[in-house]
């Protein structure tokens, strides 16, 4: 057969034409090989591998197998040693009728490399059937007239044997009237005709039976009788005659079950009862007697069953007229079956390979072969599969393709392949089949896992309890089985200083991550470390990710007092005039919280206050300020204990007492803030508000030396007037609080004060460092009298 095909890349069809073929390779075709008929299983038929010219092993490693159309399994092949066995029992008769000779067509199949190789088996004859005759008793009605030499058709016998098996000759029993000849047909069938030698008498002898014997050519031969029973009639004149003697008949092999087929006709000059037809199918076979009936009378022949060009595309039979004397005439009709596309293509899957890996460039998926039994362009096929798919069509030897990888696959873009192998013939209507294969794609380890995020911020809160999970990594693999399974791993942190093996764990399996131990936000604010995570394939793939964890503040500082100092030393007092006006400023208490955000944020109260209303604490910044004027009747000493508490939850505080003593003559302006400055005060960062509060407090407190030195200078010329008062000379004690923060009050802002009181008291001074070294200049006089005052600035820290 020629394969003539066109390939088209995009449509991916194969269009495939049933003609003679003469291989373009000696090694294309094996054979013939022959083997007779009923030959036991497992005979020995032929070494393929010798044939092949391959040895023992290569036969087994190359995958060597047969491939029978329609997957019949007639034949075995022993790749061992390369042995072509038998079977099962071949029937010449059951496997190819009546022709001859009986070949069986197979192919030789190489997996490795592909290569396919065209065999056929031929299956000899043997005498295994006996000729039959399908009537058992035939009748024949011949007038005593009839003159001599005249022939007589027989029923011939038939044998289901071929070639010198089959019919060769056919001999009547002995007897005085009757010899018989063996005559040949068209189609090669052998029959017997009667021929009278001598004239018959039916006065003398009305009947005559004679046995028929046909008998095959085989060795021994084989026979078979039939009866034949001869009836002397009188006189009839006249045989019946066709109108043609030979009828040829084209006939559609989809026609139904009781088409016309044709009506032959006979006329006979004869009248009455010898010129009365009647028609009949002479000799026919069983095929023909199952196929068609003819209606005695009419003369119409029709089908008794539909016909098949693919099994039987003519027959051939003789169409008997007898009249009522015995007198017979025959034609013959020739009946032709017309192909019709009444069978649709056939496709047999040889070999399949599946699953088949990835990032294989070109791989044979299967191997499949197309067959058609209908003709002319009936049988010319064109094959296809889809267009949206990664393979192709290749033709192979004769009517074989191969399907095949048209590039790599990827697994993960798609892992099943539903191919649809589609063979259309190009008869009127077409035809087509389609067969169905499942191709699956096996993985290759060719993606690295990927983290659902390529940066990870978690969030613990200090204080933790250990081994407290604080968050968890994700990576997915798009791969399958062990080249999915993934492994988490803590990657070497940047920081060589960083003791991450004491902070965090991960979980290998699922990436969980945990705290090893309680963390603190003021020691460790943030820190920063790689995860990766492994794949389990060979080689084995990995991927990072960064992992940044922030400690979250807890209120766990309570406020601590800058000032005033609680150091339990001497306590801190603070002088205000009774001349100050309400919102006079007092001091400040500053305090700082080692937390951060709203646990950092403070607030100021005033808890208790020996006269309450008479002072205030500013809740934002921890100024304390006189709340109204001050009177006579005041008390002059004054204890007040002030709160300081955070914004925490829950809220943590701090408390400190503050001593204000109320002074008479002496005076300090209130000099409030400017309320931009206290807006800005409240409202700018750290640095902002110290830098306010060292500007504010220091000009307050220029502006109150320069006033205390006045009224000094004021006083001692009064005192000299009136007697005056001893200054002590020397410096200063400078351990006096700094209003610019830094410790002790500078010898340039050191000073005295010197009051005249009653003739009976004496004077003392003001700001002395230390209390005890002040002395009665009176005999009156005591230290609680004359005690020694200091007056504070605080700072404001935020």
């Amino acid at each position: 057969m020629e394969i003539g095909w066109t390939c088209n890349r995009r449509q991916r069809q194969v269009l495939v034409f049933f003609v003679l073929l003469s291989m373009s390779r000696a090694r294309a075709e094996l054979g013939p090989y022959s083997v007779v008929e009923e030959t036991e299983r497992g005979s020995f038929v032929a070494n393929l591998g010798k044939d092949l010219g391959l040895g023992l092993t290569e036969m087994s490693t190359r995958g060597a197998r047969i491939i029978s159309q329609g997957n019949k399994e007639h034949l075995q092949l022993k790749v061992q040693t390369g042995d072509l066995l038998i079977n099962e029992k071949l029937d010449r008769e059951e496997l190819c009728g009546p022709t001859e000779p009986c070949v069986l067509h197979f192919q030789v199949l190489m997996e490795k490399p592909l290569e396919i190789f065209q065999a056929e088996l031929r299956v000899k004859d043997i005498n295994d059937h006996s000729p039959m005759f399908t009537e058992r008793e035939m009748i024949l009605k011949i007038p005593e007239n009839s003159p001599l030499g005249i022939a007589f058709p027989l029923s011939n016998a038939l044998d289901l044997d071929v070639g010198s098996n089959n019919v060769e000759n056919y001999k009547i029993s002995p007897n005085s009237h009757f010899q018989v000849l063996t005559r040949n047909r068209s189609d090669g069938r052998k029959y017997p005709e009667l021929v009278l030698d001598k004239e018959l008498d039916r006065e003398e002898e009305p009947e005559i039976l004679l046995t028929l014997t046909a008998m095959d050519g085989g060795s021994p031969p084989r026979y078979g009788t039939a009866q034949v029973r001869i009836e002397v009639v009188d006189s009839n004149d006249n045989a019946p005659e066709f109108g043609q003697p030979f009828y040829r008949v084209h006939i559609p092999e989809n026609s139904p079950v009781g088409s016309l087929v044709v009506t032959v006709s006979a006329s006979d000059l004869d009248s009455g009862v010898y010129g009365k037809i009647s028609y009949t199918l002479f000799q026919p076979s069983e095929d023909i007697s199952k196929t068609l009936e003819v209606n005695s009378v009419t003369g119409e022949i029709r089908l008794r069953k539909q016909v098949d060009f693919e099994t039987v595309q003519s027959y051939e039979v003789d169409i008997k007229a007898t009249d009522g004397g015995g007198l017979s005439g025959k034609c013959t009709l020739l009946l032709q079956v017309v192909d019709m596309n009444d069978n649709p293509p056939e496709v047999t899957i040889s070999a399949l390979t599946s699953p088949i890996p990835e990032n294989t460039p070109e791989i044979v998926v299967a191997v499949f072969s197309v067959s058609d039994p209908d003709s002319g362009d009936n049988g010319k096929t064109i094959s296809s599969i889809q267009d949206d798919l990664p393979f192709l069509l290749k033709p192979s030897v004769k009517n074989f393709y191969t399907l095949v990888t048209e590039g790599s696959l990827d697994r993960e873009s798609r892992a099943e392949y539903n191919i649809t192998i589609t063979v259309t013939d190009m008869g009127s209507p077409r035809l087509k089949t389609q067969h169905s294969i499942t191709v699956l794609v096996s993985d290759v380890n060719d993606n690295a896992p990927a983290f659902t995020q390529t940066s990870y911020t978690l969030w613990v809160r200090e204080n933790n309890s250990p081994a407290l999970h604080i968050g968890s990594v994700s990576a997915t693999d798009t791969d399958a089985g062990a080249n999915a399974q993934l492994t988490y791993s803590l990657l070497p942190p940047q920081d060589p200083h960083l003791p991450l093996a004491s902070l965090v764990s991960i979980n290998a399996d699922n990436g969980h991550l945990f705290a090893l131990r309680s963390l603190d936000y003021e020691a460790l604010q943030a820190f920063e470390f790689g995860v990766g995570a492994t794949d389990r394939g060979s080689p084995a793939l990995s991927s990072q990710a960064r992992v940044r964890v922030l400690v979250l503040d807890a209120n766990d500082n309570s406020p601590f007092v800058l000032y005033p100092l609680q150091n339990g030393s001497a306590p801190c007092t603070e002088l205000v005039p009774r001349a100050a006006e309400a919102g006079y400023l007092v001091t400040k208490v500053v305090a700082v919280d080692g937390d951060s955000g709203q646990n950092a944020w403070l607030s100021y109260r005033l808890l208790k206050a020996t006269e309450p209303g008479l002072f205030g604490v500013w809740p934002h910044n921890g100024e304390v300020r006189t709340a109204r004027l001050l009177s006579e009747r005041d008390a002059p000493k004054h204890r007040l204990l002030v709160q300081v508490r955070d914004n925490g939850e829950p809220p943590r505080s701090a408390s400190v007492t503050l001593h204000v003593l109320l002074v008479d003559g002496f005076s300090q302006p209130y000099l409030p803030l400017p309320e931009a400055a206290a807006e800005q005060a409240r409202a700018d960062p750290l640095t902002v508000y110290l830098v306010v509060a060292l500007a504010s407090v220091s000009s307050l407190f220029l502006l109150s030396v320069l006033l205390f030195v006045a009224v000094r200078l004021c006083r001692r010329s009064r005192a000299a007037s009136l007697g005056g008062c001893s200054v002590p000379e020397g410096p200063f004690p400078g351990h006096l609080v700094d209003v610019s923060g830094t410790g002790t009050l500078s010898q340039s802002y050191q000073y005295e004060v010197c009051l005249m009181g009653d003739p009976g008291t004496s004077d003392f001074k003001f700001l002395k460092p230390i209390l005890p070294n002040i002395q009665a200049e009176g005999p009156g006089s005591n230290s609680e009298e004359n005690p020694a005052f200091r007056n504070s600035f605080g700072l404001n820290l935020q």
